[in-house]
């Protein structure tokens, strides 16, 4: 059998039925790409001890000032994401993000907070091994300030948007769930928003669609980490085709080889 390989494509052996089921995918689905979608990464604090709180201290810092509420933000992990809902823990994010451009004095509870924490560490300069202790790292070196998110976050309002969000790490199902309540995720979740979200989550968390993703596209590994540019890849039809038409037998070989 003649097989359609590209240099810069991933590419497994595949049995025949494996092969007639992602030729069907892909012939009908287009490239989460192509979709009017964004696929951004959860937020990346360099330091979660001070920048992830919980709700008793996001509440006493809110009491002492209440500007500060305007920063803190509910925060989803990606162990809070389940198939189709979350579980959120009670936690909070203090959301300086540097594209924000914050002036931290004007937010004294959190400021005060914050630099209960060793000042060192939180700046971002990269320094190794603090007062000679091995591993007592400050955060990795960037532009940004000592009280910032270690990204910029160019993207935060998408945040606060209705949202798709998912975890890093797939365990045995798809973690993919609808969040209209405005939460943040950290740097192991991942969120996407854009259109026909509602659509796109059915298909998401569809067996055809999980299994495919697994097979053809995830890239292997035993952690089963999501990586953005293998999902981009990912052949989901749009609402406005047809839909994937599998036999019995390969509808039967997927629920088989789900897992």
């Amino acid at each position: 059998m003649d097989v359609d390989y590209k240099l810069d494509e991933l590419w497994t052996i595949l049995s025949a039925i494996e092969q007639s089921i992602k030729q069907k995918i892909e012939s009908i689905g287009t490239p989460l790409k192509d979709w009017d979608i964004r696929i951004n990464y959860g937020i990346k604090t360099g330091l979660n001890e001070a920048f992830i709180i919980s709700k008793e201290k996001r509440d006493e810092l809110v009491k002492a000032d209440p500007k500060s509420d305007e920063i803190i933000r509910p925060i989803l992990r990606g162990r809070d994401i389940s198939k189709n809902s979350y579980e959120w823990a009670g936690l909070y994010i203090i959301a300086t993000f540097p594209s924000r451009h914050y002036d931290i004095d004007d937010f004294p509870a959190v400021r005060d907070y914050l630099l209960t924490f060793d000042k060192r560490k939180l700046e971002q300069s990269g320094q190794k091994d603090i007062d000679g202790i091995k591993g007592n790292n400050a955060r990795k070196k960037t532009n940004n300030r000592w009280f910032e998110t270690q990204d910029s976050i160019a993207y935060w309002d998408d945040f606060l948007k209705r949202k798709i969000v998912f975890s890093r790490i797939s365990g045995t199902e798809p973690k993919f769930s609808l969040d209209t309540e405005n939460h943040f995720t950290n740097d192991t979740g991942y969120i996407i928003s854009g259109e026909h979200l509602d659509y796109l989550l059915e298909m998401l968390v569809s067996d055809t669609i999980w299994f495919a993703f697994k097979k053809y596209y995830m890239g292997g590994g035993i952690d089963r980490e999501f990586k953005v540019n293998n999902l981009l890849n990912l052949p989901v039809p749009l609402p406005s085709t047809d839909t994937i038409k599998l036999t019995d037998e390969e509808m039967k070989f997927i629920a088989e080889n789900i897992e």
